[in-house]
């Protein structure tokens, strides 16, 4: 009897522990918010090359200064092109709100026009400065705005993953849903599918590389595959520094205007 009231016991204990892990067994929607917030840093300046590969082959490259900076309720990117001749003092500037159901705003300067343009909601999805990225795409789309479901864990490039499915509570959104590979522990996405809207998939962002600078990890380098356009978009950061103190001034419509 000793011995059944024993076993008896110990099973109820692993009985506990296993409900208590499963209970405790991550969300999709948690993942999402663990890389959404992820941090890299009050400010950051870099330099950015962005080349852009045609179905040829054939590389046009865009020279990019690009700033950054977390005011807290809402975080400001602003990016100055300094070459070629064609694009040069063309800006960009993003402006990501913490506020739930607050999009992100978005001016783009042509300096042809010597105009300011305010990106619309309705041309978000278009592409941006002829690369794969859509001006939606650099944005900061927030976790709840997508149901998130974990599809499976598996290993990507020797990283082991929670593979993620998100699908726009937005009907009407851009893409009909995105999986996204992210790594446990570090998250960062390292891998992410996009479907269009009608379920077609479309193209794949992968991270080719991730430094620690001043103990962040940055993402560094990555490349937008776009399989219906069959082209494909390569960002590489340089020169990141992190916390040097940018000031409040440098994200500002006359800024756009007046250049680095």
């Amino acid at each position: 009897m000793k011995t059944l009231k024993i076993f008896g016991i110990i099973f109820a204990i692993v009985l506990i522990a296993n409900v208590s892990a499963f209970a405790q067994k991550i969300t999709g929607l948690q993942v999402i918010e663990k890389v959404y917030n992820r941090p890299i840093g009050n400010d950051m300046t870099a330099d950015l090359t962005m080349i852009l590969i045609n179905s040829s082959g054939n590389k046009r490259v865009r020279k990019i200064k690009q700033f950054s900076r977390d005011f807290g309720k809402v975080e400001k990117k602003i990016m100055f092109f300094v070459a070629p001749a064609d694009v040069k003092n063309t800006s960009f500037m993003n402006w990501s709100y913490e506020e739930e159901g607050k999009d992100d705003d978005q001016w783009i300067y042509l300096p042809a026009l010597k105009k300011i343009k305010r990106i619309s909601s309705d041309s978000k999805s278009d592409y941006f400065m002829g690369s794969d990225f859509t001006y939606d795409d650099l944005g900061d789309r927030k976790p709840t705005d997508d149901i998130h479901k974990i599809l499976r864990e598996e290993k990507l490039n020797g990283e082991d993953c929670y593979v993620i499915e998100s699908i726009p509570k937005d009907k009407d959104y851009m893409y009909s849903k995105t999986i996204t590979w992210v790594i446990k522990d570090k998250w960062i996405g390292l891998k992410k599918d996009f479907y269009d809207e009608d379920g077609e998939y479309l193209k794949t962002l992968t991270v080719d590389k991730y430094q620690n600078i001043n103990g962040f990890l940055i993402i560094t380098h990555t490349t937008m595959n776009n399989l219906q356009k069959k082209h494909k978009t390569i960002m590489e950061l340089t020169n990141v520094k992190i916390n040097t103190g940018i000031p409040k001034s440098k994200f500002t419509e006359r800024m756009m205007m007046r250049g680095i």
